[in-house]
């Protein structure tokens, strides 16, 4: 296989990669926003556009280079409600509209414990079994209509190649829908009468099918371009770490959302209220996790465009303490409900110094989740902040551990491994060292302490 297309949808935006196999290394991009419409019904992501720009992506990549292959990972709490016609039976709900929380008192008097699915319980529409739940109940027709439930990833598949599959890395990523330690649906699911509009289960790496015919019509593909299941976005990232590490490790995977993930760590005490979950690896693994909107948290704080600190800027940092306390996003991560503030005035800073102080919270934030999702041993991180060197040093420094910006994975290259396993992975600095800076610890000691 000489190239793959990669359908991947962010939460923010989605792109359609074109990936070389021999190199893992990304030929081609295309991207847009991934929009969300505000009706009818209920705000709802834009799927024909999304759609239209799959196909005019894929006839382009086929045209200019030849597409052997497509793959899909996308966010999670998000499915797809299917009518028998194999059409939508209702939009696809956006996660972060509050419907969901107007019937959170009936939606918690079902809900399985925590115990049962490790999904801790979240607003909106983050836990897809409350999504579920309030569309059955408040548009009963789309209740009637529906034939089939299909995780997002597994959607785009669906249309890809016409059959219909759900995948354990979106249905145990803190759904309600899913008991991760036993591998199959909860009692949510059961209960509420879902079994049997329940897809079935197929594997991350499973080919479903080749394109239809009417996809080879309209992107010029090979009609035997094959179509993998398909995989949830973080878990893109850890997919290839499970062949080629031992445990123990972590993986962070960074964009909007910041997961920390532990293989093989210490057996801890997971605590919902901390959005600490258990996630569902590609091999069926359950992972302890935790995550925070540091993606998103670093776009309210820094806007678009590119960002730097000097070395003075950082020692400045570092030197007078100057830090943000959580939390920014208060509504997920380790410390909802609390309000963020600064240490100094905001305006005593200069842009490089602000930077850097920003940088340094996400690395404090992300070794939060380290901490209490049981992560041991070396911590790669994937995805934009593996370009941030003062968040890699402060993630070392306050972990004590080495800390590994990874190449050759993100969502999309890990999720073009699932049509090709094998190849190595490589890490830009596999020989890191722990940084032992007194300056750095003394930092993080102080922000640990000011957020207890």
């Amino acid at each position: 296989m000489k190239h793959a297309a990669v359908i991947d949808i962010g939460k923010t935006n989605a792109k359609v990669v074109l990936v070389d196999m021999a190199t893992l290394s990304e030929v081609a991009v295309t991207k847009r926003p991934n929009q969300v419409l505000l009706g009818p019904s209920y705000p709802h992501y834009d799927v024909e556009g999304l759609w239209n720009f799959i196909l005019v992506s894929l006839r382009d990549f086929q045209a200019r280079h030849g597409v052997d292959g497509i793959t899909v990972t996308t966010h999670g709490a998000s499915a797809a409600l299917l009518d028998e016609n194999g059409q939508l039976a209702g939009p696809v709900l956006d996660y972060e509209h509050d419907g969901p929380d107007r019937l959170t008192a009936e939606y918690d008097a079902v809900r399985p414990d925590f115990a049962e699915t490790g999904s801790p319980r979240l607003p909106m529409g983050l836990n897809l079994g409350a999504q579920l739940f309030w569309q059955f109940r408040t548009f009963p027709e789309i209740r009637l209509r529906t034939k089939r439930i299909l995780t997002y990833p597994q959607y785009w598949a669906w249309r890809l190649c016409g059959v219909a599959a759900n995948e354990v890395t979106s249905l145990g990523c803190h759904t309600d829908l899913w008991v991760p330690r036993e591998g199959y649906y909860s009692s949510l699911v059961e209960n509420q009468g879902w079994t049997d509009l329940m897809a079935p289960v197929a594997k991350a790496a499973n080919i479903l099918g080749s394109v239809l015919p009417e996809i080879v019509v309209q992107t010029g593909l090979d009609p035997a371009t094959p179509v993998v299941c398909g995989i949830h976005d973080s878990n893109a990232s850890l997919y290839a770490h499970l062949a080629s590490r031992k445990p123990p490790f972590a993986v962070v995977s960074t964009g909007t959302w910041v997961i920390s993930m532990a293989v093989g760590g210490k057996d801890v005490k997971l605590d919902p209220a901390r959005d600490t979950l258990i996630n569902v690896n590609a091999l069926g693994d359950p992972v302890p996790s935790a995550r925070f909107m540091g993606g998103r948290e670093f776009e309210m704080l820094m806007g678009e465009g590119k960002h730097t600190a000097s070395e003075d800027d950082v020692a400045g940092v570092l030197k007078r303490q100057v830090m943000l306390l959580p939390a920014v996003e208060t509504q997920s991560g380790p410390f909802q409900g609390r309000k963020a503030r600064w240490t100094v005035e905001e305006s005593s800073m200069s842009a490089g110094e602000r930077y850097a102080a920003i940088s340094l919270y996400l690395a404090m934030m992300t070794a939060t989740g380290l901490d209490i999702s049981g992560a041991e041993g070396p911590v790669l991180v994937e995805g934009p902040f593996s370009n941030n060197s003062i968040y890699l040093t402060m993630l070392s420094a306050v972990t004590q551990r080495p800390v590994e910006a990874v190449a050759g994975t993100g969502t999309s290259i890990g999720a073009a491994r699932l049509l090709q396993p094998g190849n190595p992975l490589t890490s830009s600095n596999a020989d890191a060292k722990i940084c032992r800076d007194t300056n750095w610890r003394s930092y993080a000691a102080s922000w640990r302490r000011l957020t207890v």
